[in-house]
Order: C-alpha cells, then structure tokens, then sequence
C-alpha cells in the first residue's frame, strides 16, 4: 500500500537488518538493502580505518552507525538486544571470528528464534581453506572461471573484483537474505546463511559448464565463442586506438555486422561462423575493418543497431553515455556520482540514503530509539567505552 501523500516507500521498507563493519561484498550486500527501504544499523568497531563519514564511502551509503567495543561483555548484551528486535544480521568475518564475540549464530538464534544470521566468507564457513585468508582474485582462481578469462597469449586477466566480491559474493549474500527472509514469514524460524564466494563464482558458471557437458568448450583460453576466441565476439581497436566490443552471434546480426564492415565474413551458422578452423583468419579481417575508422566513426555506423556493438568506455564516458544518461544510472549525490539504486520497481522504488555515517554518528539515537535507554543508562555507556560516538570511536 502506499502511504498517505503518495509516497511510495522501496520493496524492503520494514525489513531490519543489522550489519557488522566490514569490507567488500558486506556492504555492498547491506547498501543494497538500504537502497530497497530496509533499516540497516551498522556496527561499527572503534579505530576502524576506512572512509566511513566520506560521501565517497557509496557502499556505506543509507544506514546508521553504532560504535561499540565488543570487546566488553555490555556491548555484546547490546547487540543481542538489537538482534531480538532486527530481522536479519550479517557478517562478513573469518569463520570463528563471531564465535570468539560471543555472537555467533547460536546465541543470536537464542534471543530471536526467527533472525536470518548471514555470513559472508571467501572459502565458506568449513572446508580445507576455510580459515585462510584470500581475496577475490584467489576464489576465482580456485573455481576456474579465472582461468578462462584474458588472452591466449597474455595469461589471466583479473576482472576488478566484481566476480567474486559483487557477483558471486554480495549478490547472492542477498539473494540468500531474502529467500530466508521469506521462508521465516512461512516456518516462524530464522536459519544461517553460508554464503561462500566460490559456490557464488561456481553457481555463476553454470552455462558454461553446460557447454562443457555439451562439448561446446574447449579449454584455454580464445578457444571459444564467449571468450574472446570469435571473430564475432570479441574487442577491437579504432583508428584512434579506442576500443569497441562486437557481440554477433545470431545469422541476421552476423550478417548486419559483414554489411557494415563491408568485408566478406562467409555465411553465418555452422558452414563458416561457427567453424574454430575460420576464426584466425577471419578474426584478422575484423581487426583490420575497425582499424579504418574511429570509434566515433563506427559508433555512428554500428550504435543502436542490431549488430550487437557498443564503445568500450572509460568509467568517466561512461557515465555520460546518452542511455546511461536517459536511465539515469549513475546520479550525483552529495557531490559524489554513483550508481542509482538497482533494479528498478515501478510501484515501489528505491531511493538513495543519507551518506556512509562515520562510525558511532548514530550511537546515542540507536541505543535511545531501538533500545529505549535513558539519558542516564547511555552516558554511563559512554563513560566505560562500551559505546563510542563519531567523536570518540
């Protein structure tokens, strides 16, 4: 229902989660719930370095901040009686690490029978390397989508860190929320949520694993279709030494994509296109086109139609590319640009917060609102460092 005044609140408006400090994947996971209407506290750790406070902080963007020493047995009763009262929590830390709190999921389904406890680790909370550090180039590593990812000649290439981190770590941290989230509506009961971002990175492979049962990939590198190894699927440089990205595969765009060129490519389908003994050869007279004309040149020759083309941007072009304008994808916000909520919701939209609080900006608030201390209770908190505020922590 909409509230009075028409205003539409985001699909997640009610759900509360709490989050603990973290770096990566977490928060994006927790920004995301915040850009979709969800309460999201933030715990945060004192001396935490990072740019929490900074409008620059994106991940950080849309919740509030309590800053608590968990070290002390009155910090950790604070967080059990915020957990009693919040839908789901989420962690981001080394397994064990919650456990040595005093925090892990046993105690916190202990308080609130029907909390989503979701944790975010690289290997997962058991198995061999469970405990060891990592980062997402090793996780992607260590599932086989890194080493199908660059040039033949040039080795792995690392894709930033979307893959693991956002992809395979923070989505499906969501993902996994909000399935359990539902499933506590119906059950009555909460559960943990063991995201690992290698199962995420492997759950992402799934297409490509049933090329491989299909026999439709081969292995290295540039050896197939999706990878770089097709003429028609593939980056190319301009006359300008600007890039462009082609992905023909279907017949009509394959032969869209010949016609613009204006080279003989061969017939689409299986006869030629699809034959890995044409690639080389054809692939070179594709290289040689593009580098006739500038990627302004081709963008006004090949942009919005159905060759399946578009300019390689930078983050900077990108962002002030006609579509990306007309959608509104990136908006500046406190000075800062950044990505507009996603995905999109006709009756309920999402809408940016406030910016990334700096640790304990919101101690006092939380700890009178959602605990109901007094005035007394807090600053004897204060006093013992149990809690810290934005000029203390």
């Amino acid at each position: 229902m909409i509230p009075a005044g028409g205003i539409a609140l985001g699909p997640l408006t009610g759900v509360r989660l709490l989050e603990f400090a973290g770096i990566g994947p977490a928060p994006f996971c927790g920004m995301l719930f915040a850009d979709l209407g969800a309460q999201v506290i933030r715990v945060d750790r004192p001396g935490a370095a990072g740019m929490a406070g900074s409008p620059a902080d994106i991940l950080g963007r849309g919740r509030r901040s309590l800053c608590l020493d968990l070290k002390k047995p009155a910090a950790r009763e604070l967080v059990l009686e915020l957990v009693e009262r919040h839908d789901a929590l989420i962690e981001g830390f080394r397994p064990g690490v919650m456990e040595r709190l005093e925090l892990g999921p046993d105690p916190c389904l202990e308080r609130n029978p029907k909390l989503v406890y979701g944790r975010m680790t690289g290997w997962g909370q058991h198995g061999p390397l469970a405990r060891a550090a990592g980062h997402d180039i090793n996780y992607i590593a260590l599932t086989g989508a890194l080493d199908a990812i660059g040039r033949r000649e040039g080795g792995p290439v690392p894709p930033l860190n979307l893959l693991g981190d956002f992809g395979g770590g923070a989505l499906y941290l969501a993902f996994g929320l909000c399935a359990a989230l539902l499933e506590a509506q119906r059950s009555g009961q909460g559960q943990v949520v063991d995201v690992a971002i290698t199962d995420g990175v492997i759950s992402l492979l799934g297409a490509i694993h049933s090329f491989q049962a299909a026999g439709m990939w081969q292995p290295g590198r540039q050896n197939n279709t999706l990878d770089g190894g097709a003429h028609f699927y593939d980056t190319y440089e301009c006359a300008d030494g600007k890039w462009v990205a082609v992905g023909s595969i279907e017949p009509g765009f394959y032969r869209l994509l010949a016609e613009k060129l204006g080279v003989d490519l061969g017939p689409p389908g299986y006869e030629t296109q699809f034959d890995r003994s044409h690639w080389p050869r054809l692939k070179e007279k594709v290289r040689q086109a593009f580098k006739t004309r500038t990627r302004s040149e081709w963008c006004r020759r090949m942009e919005g139609s159905d060759v399946c083309f578009a300019p390689v941007l930078s983050m900077e072009e990108a962002a002030s590319h006609p579509h990306n304008h007309a959608r509104q994808s990136l908006v500046e916000h406190e000075g800062v640009l950044q990505s507009a909520p996603a995905p999109r919701f006709g009756r309920t939209p999402g809408k940016l917060g406030r910016r990334s609080p700096s640790a304990g900006a919101d101690s006092v608030q939380i700890l009178h609102e959602e605990l109901g201390l007094d005035h007394a209770r807090i600053s004897e908190l204060l006093a013992q460092d149990v809690v810290r505020t934005a000029g203390n922590s």
